[in-house]
């Protein structure tokens, strides 16, 4: 194991003991697809997973339920929205940019959860412990000067623009689906569990016949994500008709 991991499990293991010990909610920083993946692997006791919007990559482990606790967490994310202070000027901004900027302030990473970018806006989720901190210092994303304001409601923005699209496959494997959504070769598929590259849920899967359930949320590093939403029915030669909602 690595040192890093090492470090990570015991600081999910402080928060876990905390907030069990006082009954209170205790909150991580935000976390990447393989440091949740680290979670699910060595917490067994409640918490939850939220990232500041519906189906965010980035996440902050929740530890605590309000069925233990008789009320609900306060999450501590703030969303920052960062805009130029002339559009008609502006750079053609990119997630990498606004990223970059806000690193250049001195902030450590785990404390940004995603930045959704629309037409030319950034919307940065990020520890209220920093939010101010960075609407007050960051001026300028590439060579664009901007403004930034903390918005009290997540704008509806935010949410990740998908499409659903209608697949037949021979099976519910999912290196088959993962083929036929992302027009891969079988072997190509493959290589991403070989690569530690798909992940159903959160979690790390390297069994490539893995059978996904309706409701499943699948991850893969370099294309995207997608909804299983289920099958129905059969093709005359017995294949699956199924429906995907891709992000």
């Amino acid at each position: 194991m690595e040192k890093e991991e090492a470090l990570l499990i015991k600081r999910f293991k402080e928060l876990e003991n905390r907030s069990y010990n006082r009954c209170v909610y205790e909150y991580s920083d935000f976390l990447n697809i393989y440091e949740q993946d680290l979670l699910f692997r060595n917490i067994n006791t409640s918490f939850s997973l939220f990232g500041g919007y519906e189906n965010a990559e980035r996440q902050i482990a929740v530890f605590g339920n309000e069925e233990d606790f008789g009320y609900s967490p306060s999450y501590p994310i703030v969303c920052i929205l960062v805009s130029p202070l002339m559009q008609k000027f502006a750079d053609d901004l990119t997630h990498r940019d606004f990223l970059g900027s806000v690193l250049g302030l001195g902030i450590k990473r785990e404390t940004i959860g995603d930045i959704i970018i629309k037409n030319n806006t950034g919307y940065i989720f990020c520890l209220n412990t920093i939010a101010d901190f960075i609407t007050e210092n960051l001026k300028k994303v590439r060579h664009t000067s901007v403004k930034c304001e903390k918005v009290t409601e997540t704008p509806e923005e935010v949410n990740p623009e998908s499409t659903e699209k209608f697949i037949i496959v021979a099976s519910e494997r999912l290196d088959v689906i993962i083929a036929e959504i992302y027009n891969l070769s079988r072997s190509e598929s493959n290589n991403l569990f070989l690569a530690k590259k798909v992940f159903v849920n959160g979690k790390l899967t390297e069994n490539n016949s893995h059978k996904i359930k309706t409701g499943d949320i699948v991850s893969v590093r370099g294309f995207g994500r997608f909804n299983w939403l289920g099958t129905s029915g059969e093709t005359k030669k017995g294949r699956l008709k199924a429906t995907v909602e891709v992000f």
